[in-house]
């Protein structure tokens, strides 16, 4: 089901948050523990946690769902169709793994039990052909980015697999990570552009929020308990909120520099944002508290990390789970 955009432009006012400023102590740093993927070269990467002993994660360069048990340190590989290109993957509801087919044009569920794998096929793979990020809500219905077709969609499992799909209106905005707030609204961002975007999901009517700086191309996105939209600006190393009510943003330079490229990024359950500046070798695992509005945590990467591109953050056990381009899944764990 094709969607035909609303359109709502709004332009955010800036409001220049301070430097922010590390806390300079040795205690500062998380406690980070690597597993080495035992398939190299694989880019295992979107780790999502369906139990404290099953980690799922997929190989993009590989075409496999993994599945990583850290208590025994044991792995498995759920084998995909070559070229599968699998770029995310996601819990359900119910526990069963889901994965972005993005170079296959579908999305597919993975029955762990007996390794068959259910496939929900673009509408139209010549429009939309890559879907990238996946994200559940309570309902069980998916919403999903397509970088490249820049389209943003809705797989309802529920309805027979029906997907709703709504063309993001700026050209070549690169929709790319997703949320959904108190209310399951989705948000996400657009890497091409310098905007953030968010759908009504009774309506299906889009609005986009152009960030002050023509310059800014945000990567992933996190939600604060508040409904506070924060967001990491790739190009120009920052991290970014944006009020949902007033629209107004403010934004701290990285620890790094403009040049850290922070990509992957979540929040923690006392709205700590978490993220990762992946232009240092090693990658650095950064902490900021909008309470403070500080930079309380650097982290270094013991295998370095090539570039960590989406991590999330477990309630359960406050660990946060990464996968990374030197073949390892990693887990932060929280004081």
């Amino acid at each position: 089901m094709l969607y035909q955009a609303t359109i709502a432009l709004v332009l955010g006012l800036l409001v220049q948050g301070s430097s922010g400023e590390i806390l300079e102590s040795s205690s500062n740093a998380v406690e980070i523990t690597e597993w080495q993927v035992p398939w190299p070269g694989t880019r295992p990467r979107d780790p999502s946690v369906g139990a404290p002993d099953k980690i799922w994660f997929v190989g993009q360069q590989g075409d496999y769902v993994g599945l990583l048990n850290p208590q025994t340190n044991e792995f498995k590989r759920y084998d995909l169709d070559d070229g599968a290109g699998p770029h995310n993957v996601t819990v359900a509801p119910d526990g069963t793994p889901w994965y972005a087919g993005n170079r296959q044009s579908h999305i597919g569920r993975l029955d762990p039990e007996t390794g068959e794998i259910e496939k929900f096929m673009m509408p139209d793979p010549s429009a939309v052909r890559d879907p990238h990020t996946l994200i559940f809500n309570e309902a069980g219905d998916v919403w999903f980015t397509a970088q490249q077709s820049n389209y943003v969609g809705r797989l309802s499992p529920s309805r027979g697999g029906e997907i709703g799909l709504i063309e993001v209106p700026t050209a070549r905005s690169r929709p790319y990570g997703i949320v959904l707030d108190s209310s399951e609204r989705p948000w996400f961002v657009e890497f091409g552009s310098n905007k953030i975007g968010t759908i009504d999901p009774t309506t299906m009517r889009l609005t986009e929020y152009l960030l002050p700086d023509a310059g800014a191309r945000p990567r992933r996105i996190a939600l604060t308990s508040d409904d506070a939209i924060w967001y990491v600006d790739y190009a120009r190393g920052y991290l970014g909120r944006m009020d949902p009510a007033t629209h107004e943003v403010r934004e701290w330079q990285a620890p790094g520099g403009s040049n850290s490229q922070p990509y992957a990024m979540t929040v923690d359950d006392t709205d700590r944002l978490w993220f990762f500046e992946t232009n240092p070798e090693p990658n650095r695992l950064v902490g900021f508290d909008p309470e403070t509005e500080s930079f309380f945590s650097v982290t270094e990467l013991a295998s370095g990390g090539g570039t960590v591109r989406h991590m999330v953050f477990d309630r359960a056990t406050r660990q946060i789970w990464f996968g990374t381009d030197t073949d390892t899944i990693g887990r932060a764990q929280l004081r």
